[in-house]
Order: structure tokens, then sequence, then C-alpha cells
């Protein structure tokens, strides 16, 4: 199912406070079969400059339109749906598949393994339809993996946006261990050594 923005963005999910931009953990995301290496990373940009195409994008090898790319986030998230800016003449992606928390997938996997889900996609230049997700499906998402097996008849396929909506479920994980042990610190750690010599009762304020 495709959404087509014939609506007022501000009354709906689609507006940038539903990105999930800014968890994306963009250090680690990768591609496989990408032409020049790391130019995936290119292709995640805040919403309101997804039609931005002055810069990098993500092209497959010539001869080879599959792509694989590997999205992992810096917090478990539900994605209720997905955007793909593709390339013209013949090189956008004309299938997506789709799996959940499954790391160090390759192609001989993706195309074995049943997918979340699978959407045949249109051309989508103008970046104005996003393909819902089986919400149901998407929830306490760690990483995403988006498999591209064909395009429209190019010699390459490219992908000029990827953009997530939906919502964070929780802080990343490192952060939440340390604002736990801010919160409630040791007080031993925190005692000079007149107060490890006074009663405890007294060095609370009592």
């Amino acid at each position: 199912m495709a959404c087509l923005h014939d609506h007022s963005c501000e009354d709906h999910d689609c507006s940038s406070n539903w990105s999930l931009y800014k968890h994306i953990d963009l250090s680690k995301v990768s591609a496989l079969n990408e032409a020049v290496p790391g130019s995936v990373k290119s292709v995640f940009k805040a919403w309101e400059q997804r039609l931005d195409s002055s810069g990098e994008h993500l092209e497959s090898n010539e001869g080879d339109p599959e792509l694989l790319v590997y999205v992992p986030f810096t917090s478990d998230v539900k994605i209720k749906s997905i955007s793909i800016i593709g390339g013209a003449d013949g090189t956008s992606p004309s299938k997506m598949r789709v799996f959940t928390n499954r790391d160090g997938i390759d192609f001989s996997d993706a195309q074995s393994m049943q997918a979340v889900q699978e959407w045949d996609l249109v051309e989508n230049l103008q970046g104005v339809l996003e393909y819902q997700t089986r919400y149901a499906k998407f929830q306490n998402v760690a990483s995403i993996t988006l498999h591209f097996p064909d395009n429209f008849g190019g010699d390459t396929s490219q992908i000029h946006y990827i953009g997530f909506k939906g919502e964070a479920t929780q802080l990343k994980r490192d952060v939440v261990a340390t604002i736990v042990y801010e919160l409630r610190p040791n007080p031993s750690d925190h005692k000079t050594e007149a107060e490890r010599n006074t009663p405890f009762h007294m060095w609370n304020g009592e």
C-alpha cells in the first residue's frame, strides 16, 4: 500500500516530526553491490532534503541492478512507512523486500529468506509516495535490511533517498544505563572522608 501526498502534511503523519532520520546509526549503515563504497550513507537525509540530488547517490555496479541496504538504528523504532526515491531512465528499483532485526544478511540469504513484507515499487522521482508497512510487524525494530532485487530496465539501480516514518520507542541502551547510574549513584562514591565517618541519617540532611 502506498500513500500519495495529496493532503496537508501538517494534519498527517508525513511531517518531519515523524521522520526517523535522526535515529539512524549512520556510521554503521552499509550496502552490498554499491559501485562507490560508502555512498549508501548519502541517501539518508532529513525529510525536507529528500529531493536534493546535488550530492552523492547510491548506485549498483554496472550490469547488476541488485542492491542490499542494511540500516541499524540508535534506538528501537516502530516503522509506519518507507519512502524510496530512485533514479531516472529505468534505474529506479522496481521491488523492495524487507527484513527486520537480521544482521549480516547477504544476497543468498535475502533471496532464500521470507521477507517481513514486500512491495512492488513505482518510479517515485518527486518523493510523493510512501509505502505503508504492516505496522504490527514493524515494532521494536533495531535494524532493517532492504533488498532491491531488480529495477525498471536500467543497466544499474540508483537510489537518491531512503526515508522512514514512525516513532522511536526508547533511548539508546547505553544512554539509558548512564542515566540510571546518574540517578542512582552509590553514595560512597561521592562522600568526603568526613562524611564517611558521619552517620548516614546526618549526611542525608536529617
